[in-house]
């Protein structure tokens, strides 16, 4: 290798000299032979091509490329380019010379091809061509102009060009870009040959070195003969290091991949390219080198600003026929785009509307890779200009959408997916968004990314606030949006767990329950699918006019081509127009929302699923959004207006019209509120997952209305909905140190039981005081609130009485810490408040009916005494009240009462309840259930939950087993009985076990009881004729446990014994002095 490179650099002393010594004749002639010893060096060996590149400082090269605009040595100096830049080790340093670009276009545009003869049988690859030096040098850099046009990946392009190009070389490249054509002087010997036929290879030896050169020519074939031993052949596909060059002139690293290295190291093959006009080889020769540049350097940049300050030169390229162009000119964009240091041209808009009418071709044609290309060129050039936002937003649009449906089922291009994912959000984050029209087009495409699991987080995210922002702007407009998509995650979920359920799993056991449940939860969602893609359908028919013969002119076409809204279309009666209203649409999502938030209650899985599926931003809606009540008040308005006018047509006929005509008044409300409470109850379900936290948080408006709503400055009259803002605001806000450990698994080790300092509120838990500060709440477990989180200050202020606390609530200014939780658990067919109302008379709410109704009707109209009083009279203490499963029969499936309490400890204990003295206050099965819990917190080590539960509250509570138990197994089939009712049999083992492990805890003094028992009968089934089943459902010897305190509730039945009619009444006096008392001797223990 050292000889060689020695060898160059006599060699190109010697030619220099004798160059420049001679005179013009002899100079001509000699030129001719030096460059035909040129060209057949460079196509010897890697290593001689290096060495003559490197030769003279780069003025070997320099003459070559001055030569090949010279007619007498044009064809062997182009041969010998030819060879250089077929070379990738050596092109780099070939096109970094000065004025290199500018002698190749000139010659470009010299030379074109004659046509041969038509019946000639000369190929372009006989060597006795004229043109095959020229040929083979077009065809070199056609192959370098196209090496890199089919990688998308922009940050992977590595370019050519030196980082200090000359101003000169880059104005030339413009000027051809622009004019297609360039202006030069004539050379002083351009006199061209056509016939000139080069000549062959001459030997000759290079004095002051040790390497003989030796060539012949033969048959189109080079043979290198070896004068010596010192000659260095270098194999093609092998790695040169060539760092030695002190001329630094050839890089070290080739400029491309190895796969690359592969495909150019062949020497130009002439005559591919020879049917193509001269400029459409300079242009794109031109391009690219104004691309290479661009990407080499910010300095580059600079100089291309300052040349084309109007941007006209890359306009031209963008919208230039050939696709080499086209996709060097979206790199030079790409580059001027990108560096934030540059002004932008006024031209910008012109290049986004070209880039994506590039990327719409392209996709059509199938040409992924420019498509690609100029999808993430236009998506910056929208980023980075707002003007062009308003271009597009005009008359580009379509084109978007249509590049979107053409690459619908192609999971390779996701990247394409996400690209037109965030144009589409840059259009819409405008003050103008997108039109109703264009949002419901766009609504199919965009629901289909979301639920594409090829797609990247990136495309998930903004589709979902691209269709949250379409649901804030059209409001009822959007509904059926709105309805499909929360129809979508439902059939999404319903399909994961079918798939589960198909992956081997051993056939669940019919008679345990949770397993009942989960069959039945599944069941219901499906018929609940139905139903919703129904109610979808109809709502979309009815806003759109959607007939059979629509087709894609309606704008919810492709939206309604989803399944299941498909089908549903295909059942649907299109002669006569569907009857349907804001009320059945209301009560379609209604269930969705309670379907969804039933099959993921205690699923983790699915809770991470949906919220993945965007469901927390569409429950923001739901509950934020009045669009139900919109929708009624739109069918009002065209009720009283199809009145008027039927009247005017009364009026002006003298007779009476018996038709039917349509009365505002008979206009039904929707269920709004219902509709929010089920939404807050899945919202609060999902904020204990991290993502959701920090959606939630990072959302002001939200956090603010949550607070409001909580309060009640906002009309929020729902408890439910209060609790689970506030529940949701808890979850989100609460901020503890990191380096604290979590409980995981369904029964944690003692010692880590309550590490975790932020409680975990969640799906069967509400506060009775929702009002009260979240600090209060929180009260003395250790960790704060994050306010910083909020940026609004109003959405989390400390003072919960400044907007005029509910009533009742006098506690709510409060700020000290609460000494003790007060925990309400309801019983059978009970609820967390319904069974905790006050009475308005004692047998007012015994109306015969079925037992299981009683307690669900009862007190509907009364308030809810420990909200009402107990937070007053006691306000040392929190107030929870928990909601389980428990039916009377097993028509929709019943968790046992035995069962329910492992899943109700582990939530009491994640919601901090038993950190502090906790006192239980039950109504009939509920007393079971919380003795249950305290039996599983003994055998799984949840000894601080155990021992700091000071005092058990019992309603008539079944201690030994109940008479409505025993009744439904005597008779048969009159109640068909669950397996809950089961447990409450008279004499059961399990209720003496329970019983017992209490006992002994009251013994020792660790537990304070009270009892209440019943003393009337219940009425149980009403018959034909009034006549109506009443029994004792719980007997006072199974109300009373054998100890403790017991209180004889006079005239009161089952139901209505936990439900006081005043102060006075000894239902609430007894329990309140019960709890003074439990605090109390709680209090003297611990001084003692």
């Amino acid at each position: 290798m050292r000889h060689t490179w020695t060898a160059g650099g006599v060699l190109c002393k010697s030619l220099m000299s004798v160059l420049s010594s001679a005179n013009h004749e002899v100079r001509s002639g000699f030129e001719m032979r030096v460059a035909a010893l040129l060209a057949d060096i460079t196509a010897a060996s890697a290593a001689r091509r290096a060495a003559i590149v490197s030769a003279g400082g780069g003025a070997v090269v320099d003459w070559l490329l001055d030569s090949i605009v010279r007619g007498a040595t044009q064809a062997e100096a182009a041969r010998a380019l030819a060879n250089l830049l077929a070379d990738p080790w050596v092109a780099p340093a070939v096109l970094g010379r000065p004025r290199a670009v500018p002698s190749l276009l000139q010659f470009i545009f010299s030379y074109q091809p004659k046509r041969g003869k038509k019946n000639s049988r000369h190929s372009s690859f006989d060597v006795s061509d004229h043109s095959k030096g020229r040929s083979m040098l077009v065809a070199a850099l056609m192959d370098i102009i196209t090496s890199n046009c089919d990688k998308a990946d922009y940050l992977s392009f590595r370019p050519l060009m030196p980082a200090d190009a000359d101003i000169r070389d880059i104005a030339a490249a413009i000027e051809v870009i622009e004019e297609g054509g360039m202006h030069f002087d004539d050379h002083e010997d351009d006199s061209s040959d056509d016939g000139d036929r080069g000549l062959k290879g001459i030997g000759i030896k290079v004095l002051g070195g040790t390497t003989i050169l030796g060539f012949s020519r033969e048959n189109n074939s080079l043979k290198i003969g070896n004068s010596g031993d010192d000659i260095l052949e270098v194999a093609q596909n092998s790695k040169m290091d060539v760092a030695q060059n002190s001329s630094g002139l050839v890089n070290q690293e080739p400029p491309v991949d190895y796969v690359d290295i592969e495909r150019l190291s062949s020497h130009a093959t002439p005559g591919l390219w020879d049917d193509l006009q001269r400029e459409h080889v300079a242009v794109p020769f031109a391009t690219w080198a104004l691309a290479n540049w661009a990407i080499a350097s910010d300095l580059n940049r600079t100089r291309i600003q300052e040349l084309d300050s109007d941007g006209h030169a890359v306009t031209t390229a963008l919208k230039a026929p050939e696709r080499t162009v086209k996709w060097h000119g979206a790199l030079v964009a790409r580059a001027l785009l990108e560096d934030q240091n540059l002004t932008l041209a006024p031209s910008v808009p012109d290049w986004s509307s070209s880039l994506l009418l590039t990327a719409s071709q392209a996709t059509e044609n199938g040409d992924m890779s420019l498509a690609q290309m100029s999808l993430s060129t236009f998506l910056l050039s929208m980023i980075r200009c707002n003007e062009s936002k308003f271009v597009i937003r005009q008359k580009g649009v379509h084109l978007l959408r249509s590049i979107a449906k053409k690459i619908e089922k192609e999971n390779s291009q996701s990247g394409m997916k996400e690209s037109l994912a965030v144009a589409l959000s840059s259009l819409y984050s405008g003050e103008v968004p997108l039109s109703l029209e264009e949002a419901q087009r766009w609504s199919g495409i965009l629901l289909r990314w979301l639920f594409d699991k090829s797609v990247s987080g990136t495309t998930h995210l903004t589709s979902v606030k691209i269709l949250s922002s379409m649901l804030d702007d059209y409001g009822p407009s959007s509904v059926p949006i709105s309805q499909g998509w929360l129809a979508l995650v439902l059939s999404e979920i319903l399909g994961d767990n079918k798939t589960q359920s198909l992956k081997g799993a051993t056939p669940p056991e019919p008679e345990r329950v949770k397993n009942q449940v989960d069959y039945h939860n599944a069941y219901t969602a499906t018929q609940v699918l139905n139903q919703l893609a129904t109610a979808v359908v109809k709502l979309a028919s009815i806003q759109s006019d959607y007939g059979s013969e629509s087709g894609d002119k309606v704008p919810l076409h492709d939206f309604l081509s989803l399944e299941p809204f498909a089908t549903a279309l295909k059942n649907l009666n299109k002669k006569s127009p569907p009857k349907f209203d804001a009320v059945d649409s209301a009560l379609a999502t209604l269930k969705g929302i309670k379907a969804l938030a039933e099959l993921c209650s205690e699923d983790v899985t699915c809770q991470k699923r949906i919220a993945d599926l965007g469901v927390v931003s569409l429950l923001k809606h739901i509950l934020v959004g009045d669009d139900y009540e919109k929708l009624a008040a739109i069918e009002a308005y065209d009720a009283s207006r199809i009145r008027e006018v039927q009247d005017k047509n009364v009026s002006a006929s003298d007779g009476s019209s018996t038709a039917a005509t349509a009365d505002p008044r008979s206009v039904r409300v929707p269920p709004a509120a219902h509709i929010r409470r089920h939404a807050g109850r899945l919202l609060t379900i999902l904020s204990l997952l991290p993502n959701s936290k920090k959606e939630i948080v990072s959302d002001d408006v939200w956090c603010k209305w949550l607070e409001e709503c909580a309060t009640g400055r906002i009309p929020c009259n729902d408890i439910k909905i209060k609790s689970y803002c506030r529940l949701t605001l808890l979850n989100v806000l609460c901020s503890e140190n990191q380096n604290t450990r979590s409980v995981s698994g369904e029964y944690p080790e003692s010692e880590c039981e309550y590490k975790r300092k932020c409680p975990q509120f969640g799906d069967a838990l509400f506060l009775l005081n929702p009002e009260l500060p979240l600090e209060v709440h929180l009260g003395n477990s250790g960790c704060g609130i994050s306010r910083d989180a909020c940026k609004d200050d109003g959405c989390i202020e400390h003072s919960g009485s400044e907007t005029g606390s509910v009533e009742g609530s006098g506690a709510a200014s409060r700020r000290v810490s609460p000494e003790v939780d007060v925990v309400f658990v309801h019983g059978l067919r009970g609820g967390p408040f319904n069974s905790w109302r006050i009475a308005d008379d004692k047998s007012s709410t015994t109306k015969a009916g079925l037992v299981e109704s009683i307690d669900e009707d009862a007190g509907k109209e009364g308030t809810c005494w420990p909200r009402q009083w107990l937070s007053s009279d006691f306000p040392q203490a929190r107030f929870f009240t928990v909601k389980y499963k428990t039916n009377l029969t097993q028509w929709t499936g019943a968790s046992l009462s035995l069962q329910v309490s492992s899943m109700l400890l582990r939530k009491l204990v994640a919601a901090g309840i038993g950190s502090r003295p906790v006192v239980f206050v039950t109504h009939s099965m509920g007393g079971l259930v919380v003795k249950q819990i305290l039996h599983q917190a003994k055998l799984n080590n949840y000894d601080k939950f155990l021992n700091n539960t000071i005092g058990l509250v019992f309603y008539s509570c079944p201690h030994f087993g109940s008479k409505l138990a025993d009744m439904p197994w005597r008779m048969g089939y009159v109640f068909r009985p669950a397996p809950s009712i089961g447990e409450l049999r008279s004499g059961s083992p399990r209720l003496v076990e329970l019983n017992d492990f209490v006992r002994q805890r009251h013994s020792k003094g660790l537990l304070d009881v009270l009892s209440f028992s019943e003393s009337d009968v219940t009425p149980i089934v009403e018959g034909y004729g009034g006549w109506a089943f009443r029994a004792e459902i719980v007997p006072i010897e199974s109300a009373y446990p054998g100890y403790g305190e017991l209180v004889v509730l006079q005239n009161t039945d089952h139901i209505n014994s936990c439900k006081p009619v005043n102060k006075n009444d000894p239902s609430y006096a007894e329990t309140l002095a019960f709890l003074e008392k439990s605090l109390k001797s709680r209090g003297k223990r611990a001084e003692s």
